[in-house]
């Protein structure tokens, strides 16, 4: 046992290339050989804490789960399991978080799941807490999740600040969201964020997302700390942790400002993934470099340029579809995009048929409504599809007949050109800021008629714990104002939390606002 784990605390200090060498140099060692016959022979008679650890070295030195070796050692674990102290129990279950399932092995996991559930409450060292946690995983069932919760929460005042970053996973592997851990973990985190391994950084902000925890604080820590160390970093590394913060719809303004001049002053790293990653963190955070916007733009343009021979249609049309939403156009990528598409070639995976379809609908409304050339229309034919307004709106609707007095003031769920809809729209008079009968002005285009559109959107459509809105939204919002709308993006969760009464002082504030009076013209310089 004592030669079989040293082995295995040296292998695993080994870079990956060196794991492979040395591993096949054990393998076929003689000695080795001899070793693991003497391992089969004894088992039986081993004490309980070598016949665990000799399990655990030996499957992490890589010998397959399928050998009569591992299987006779899981099998010994299986009959000497009421023996093992928390200490065996804890090294048992890391070993079986790394193993495949098999009959032996999902036998033992369920007998280690019946034996936890009598000892949890003697189990006080949170490292062991952890490591079951890991090995029960998410088909653990919830009682016992709950009670494994109240055991760490016990110990939590001595939580160190590796065992909160270790935490994290453990939650992640139960999928398990207990907030009074999270909570506790982020605080810990928070205070020695200089301490962490850049890779647990990904690891926390992954299992953020498998858990659906959402903390601003914590998130913006881990940001600044990465921002501030930037130049120790690799640009693949600040790229994966972009991407991480992407998918969590969570903004780091300034990390993305330093990584886009890290990209025009050396785009050569950008290779197509690379490329691809940036192109969605962007735009999907719908964020535009605060300096040299438009050099940001033409780098990216530039590497997408060099890729085209090699790109795939699908990443082809995610490349013009993110650069699309933030309102830039790739002219030599988007030449390509069309001619494959009106010569038939632009063959996509029919499992994503509907979402390519939608993507390349809104690059060809990009193509005519952030045209130079596009004028804002006199007249918007619109189109009221039904009355009926679904019941997360039920509230707005009750509002503004309140505040205009009457539902003839107002037109609701109505459908624009380019597949547009919008919740509610009201027309005012810009010069004496009246709010107008929708009949009276339907037919009737008049320059003085200002039109508003009331969006209700999810939480999910912003920036995470901001009122800035992702890529989709923008882009919507944006096209709308080409089509002389003025655009009111309203969060509609916090909407629903109001009273009755502040809720028709909120829409009075959005519609009689100063904003509702002016046009921006949005185009990659104002995007923000």
């Amino acid at each position: 046992t004592n030669c079989l784990t040293m082995a295995w605390r040296l292998f695993k200090n080994l870079s990956e290339e060196q794991q492979r060498y040395e591993k096949q140099l054990i393998f076929e060692h003689p000695a080795f050989v001899k070793l693991c016959q003497q391992l089969l022979r004894d088992a039986r008679r081993m004490t309980r804490g070598d016949l665990v650890f000799s399990l655990h070295a030996v499957v992490n030195l890589g010998v397959p789960q399928n050998t009569l070796l591992v299987q006779t050692l899981v099998r010994v674990c299986q009959e000497k399991l009421n023996q093992l102290d928390n200490r065996c129990i804890s090294v048992l279950a890391t070993t079986l978080s790394g193993m495949d399932k098999d009959k032996n092995v999902s036998a033992l996991q369920a007998g280690l799941q019946l034996l936890v559930e009598q000892r949890i409450s003697s189990i006080r060292d949170i490292f062991i807490l952890q490591n079951l946690m890991k090995c029960l995983g998410k088909d653990a069932p919830v009682f016992l999740k709950k009670k494994l919760e109240m055991a760490v929460l016990r110990e939590i005042d001595g939580l160190t600040f590796p065992n909160a970053l270790r935490m994290f996973l453990a939650l992640a592997a139960m999928n398990y969201c207990s907030l009074p851990i999270l909570n506790a973990c982020s605080k810990k985190i928070h205070e020695n964020v200089h301490d962490a391994p850049f890779r647990q950084l990904i690891l926390i902000l992954e299992a953020c997302h498998t858990l659906q925890y959402r903390n601003v604080k914590l998130f913006s820590a881990l940001a600044d700390y990465v921002n501030s160390t930037a130049y120790l970093w690799d640009k693949r590394q600040i790229i994966l942790f972009l991407s991480a913060c992407e998918i969590l719809g969570f903004q780091p303004t300034e990390l993305l400002d330093i990584f886009a001049e890290k990209v025009t002053e050396d785009p050569d790293f950008l290779n197509l993934k690379n490329l691809l990653i940036v192109l969605r963190v962007y735009s999907r955070l719908n964020y535009v470099p605060r300096v040299q916007k438009q050099l940001f733009f033409e780098t990216l343009h530039s590497c997408l340029d060099k890729c085209l021979p090699q790109i795939s249609n699908t990443d082809l049309l995610k490349a013009v579809y993110s650069l699309g939403i933030l309102g830039y156009l790739p002219h030599h990528a988007l030449d390509e995009l069309l001619q494959k598409d009106s010569k038939d070639e632009l063959i996509l995976p029919d499992d994503l048929k509907e979402q390519n379809e939608v993507m390349l609908r809104c690059v060809r409304t990009c193509m005519e409504l952030d045209s130079p050339s596009f004028t804002k229309p006199a007249f918007v034919l619109t189109e009221n599809l039904s009355s009926s307004i679904s019941l997360n709106l039920r509230k707005a609707q009750e509002a503004l007949i309140k505040l205009l007095g009457d539902e003839n003031m107002f037109r609701q769920n109505v459908w624009l050109p380019y597949k547009y809809h919008i919740d509610f729209e009201i027309r005012m008079d810009s010069d004496t800021k009246k709010v107008l009968p929708i009949a009276a002005t339907d037919d009737h285009p008049d320059s003085r008629v200002q039109r508003l559109a009331f969006l209700f959107a999810p939480m999910s459509a912003f920036c995470l714990g901001t009122t800035h809105p992702q890529g989709k939204l923008a882009m919507k919002k944006r096209h709308l104002n080409k089509l002389g709308y003025h655009v009111i993006l309203i969060q509609n969760k916090k909407f629903q939390e109001m009273k009755n009464e502040d809720a028709v002082e909120f829409l009075k504030r959005k519609i009689y606002s100063e904003d509702a009076f002016s046009f921006p013209e949005a185009t990659v310089q104002d995007n923000n």
